[in-house]
């Protein structure tokens, strides 16, 4: 008896505190009863706004990065429906960049002066961050715009100090000036392949449109080559290459018995390969490789039984495996099973950081101060981020790329686990990070 009473009082405290938060976040108060002040650039008494930008409408591939933008929508409806951040209402402003440097930097310019942050940025062409890190904020300081980008090609983007990319991509920006930079490339699955088949060669496939996108591509072919699987074929390949193009790579993987083959490209230079592949009667390749690119439902839709035992691997879950997982469920939930794709559920992982930047910023400093610079404060102190559990650990706060992979392959029109065989895990083995040193930048 003595139990009970003990605790109801307190589950009737925790209600009431509850209620508190509610209201405190409807009304645009805190939870001291302090009204909420607009205290920086795209923060008022009741709303955060914030930027994606992204490629979608092009001449090249239209719709390119939409994924980016429905995932940001989503997490926004996601957050909004428990009571938004610091008790304020989120709001998305989108900024379509177009696949060009001008649109790119018109997009940084306006979110400067309308948005507090940039996130799920996943723009090609960001070469000049001179309005990013120049961007001044309510107290008239150049602070910089807070980025916290999907996708980063460029080398200025990807060592931006107030840039904390999802996925960190492979440069060592401490190294970036030396004579050889480094780079950190995951070869997790590469390990899988050559313990399962042994010995590997066969073709790699770079981006020929943009130097910098090649460059991205660059440290994990080489990483694989040093490991053992050896090139018979090395060609750059422009993203409008119709399906004739592939046809002398095909002839050339026929001639060296080639076992592996790998594209850089987006998902379609895959489909265009295989079905090349399968018009030409190929059958010595063992492993169809590709990264989260390909993890898309158009990669099956589009390449139809010619895509059957195509590997790819992903620093995220599955989308099948929304049991194991409460974020999956509600990223689904939120953004659409239908627009889920690689890109999406990277951008609902960077609203995540960014939702606990700003909430390590208010525990510091409280929900009437907070700044850009108190934001991107708070971002270089989260190492080990998650996104609860749909990414592999990672150490974003340090720009350090993730060891944890997802392998799939497709079988049977369906992306199914490979490794590691349990659902809702990672292999997260520090073997799986690899140091290459080359000189790209300059």
């Amino acid at each position: 008896m003595h139990q009970q009473w003990g605790i109801r009082p307190l589950r009737l405290l925790s209600v009431f505190t509850l209620a508190a938060v509610a209201a405190a976040m409807m009304t645009g108060t805190s939870v001291s009863g302090a009204a909420n002040q607009s205290s920086e650039v795209g923060i008022s008494e009741k709303e955060i706004r914030i930027g994606v930008m992204a490629d979608v409408e092009n001449a090249f591939q239209p719709g390119l990065f939409k994924g980016s933008v429905d995932g940001i929508n989503g997490f926004a409806k996601y957050v909004n429906k428990r009571g938004g951040i610091a008790g304020r209402k989120l709001v998305v402003d989108f900024y379509d960049s177009n696949l060009s440097a001008e649109g790119s930097r018109n997009g940084i310019v306006r979110a400067c002066s309308k948005d507090f942050a940039l996130v799920g940025t996943t723009s090609l062409f960001v070469n000049n961050i001179s309005d990013l890190v120049g961007c001044v904020d309510k107290a008239g300081l150049t602070t910089g715009l807070p980025d916290y980008p999907v996708l980063t090609s460029e080398p200025v983007q990807q060592c931006s100090p107030v840039s904390y990319p999802i996925n960190p991509p492979p440069l060592d920006c401490a190294t970036k000036d030396a004579a050889e930079e480094t780079y950190r490339a995951q070869v997790g699955p590469a390990y899988y392949y050559l313990k399962k088949f042994k010995k590997l060669s066969g073709a790699y496939i770079y981006p020929a449109d943009l130097k910098a996108a090649k460059n991205t591509q660059v440290p994990y072919f080489t990483a694989q080559q040093k490991l053992g699987i050896k090139p018979d074929v090395d060609v750059d390949v422009s993203a409008l290459a119709p399906q004739s193009v592939y046809t002398p790579i095909v002839q050339r993987m026929k001639s060296a018995n080639s076992t592996y083959a790998r594209s850089g490209l987006a998902y379609s230079s895959t489909v265009s390969l295989r079905k090349e592949a399968k018009l030409q009667g190929l059958k010595s390749v063992k492993v169809w490789d590709c990264s989260l690119q390909c993890y898309d439902q158009s990669l099956i839709s589009d390449g139809g039984a010619d895509v059957e035992s195509q590997y790819v691997y992903t620093p995220f879950l599955p989308f099948e495996e929304k049991k194991q997982n409460l974020m999956m469920k509600n990223f689904l939930k939120y953004t659409g099973s239908d627009k889920a794709d690689g890109f999406a559920i990277q951008s609902w992982a960077a609203g995540l950081f960014f939702k606990a930047a700003v909430e390590k910023a208010v525990a510091e400093n409280g929900s009437n101060s907070i700044t850009r610079a108190d934001v991107l404060n708070a971002s270089a102190s989260i190492n080990r981020f998650n996104a609860g559990g749909l990414i592999g650990e990672t150490n974003v706060g340090m720009r350090e790329p993730t060891p944890c992979y997802v392998l799939l392959q497709v079988k049977g029109g369906k992306f199914v686990r490979v490794t590691p065989s349990k659902p809702g895990t990672f292999n997260c083995q520090s073997k799986n990070i690899v140091d290459i040193k080359q000189s790209l930048i300059g």
